[in-house]
């Protein structure tokens, strides 16, 4: 199943560069063809010679136009396929997460009066509490 996906993500990848290299061309062919429009005094003789050549220049531009967006669709989809099958293949490690435990915290003992007395006079030194 996964050899299908990349398959077909190649695929749809190449397409659309192959796509996309036609468009650059037939755009470079275009231009450089160097339209002429032809030139006189009267305005409206140019206007009525010029009008087909420009319309066919718009038809072309517009041609050229969805041919790259088709292109780059179909580049933007491939790189995704062929991206989403590499991530999904290879393994993700995933770290163990021990829960910390804290050490059971022993209250203090209460002092007594005796305990309190026994330190002010310096009978209690570095030994334990005596209750």
């Amino acid at each position: 199943m996964r050899d299908k996906v990349e398959v077909s993500g190649y695929v749809t990848l190449f397409i659309g560069v192959a796509l996309l290299a036609f468009t650059f061309a037939s755009a470079y062919l275009f231009l450089s063809s160097n339209p002429t429009i032809a030139g006189s005094p009267d305005l409206v003789t140019v206007f009525g010679v010029a009008l087909a050549p420009l319309i066919e220049a718009c038809i072309r531009i517009m041609y050229l136009g969805v041919m790259g967006w088709i292109g780059s669709l179909l580049t933007i989809r491939g790189v995704q396929l062929v991206t989403q099958v590499k991530r999904e293949a290879r393994p993700e490690i995933k770290p163990e997460i021990k829960p910390i435990v804290p050490e059971t915290v022993k209250a203090p003992k209460p002092k007594t009066k005796e305990t309190l007395k026994a330190k002010e006079t310096g009978k209690i030194r570095k030994a334990k509490l005596v209750e």
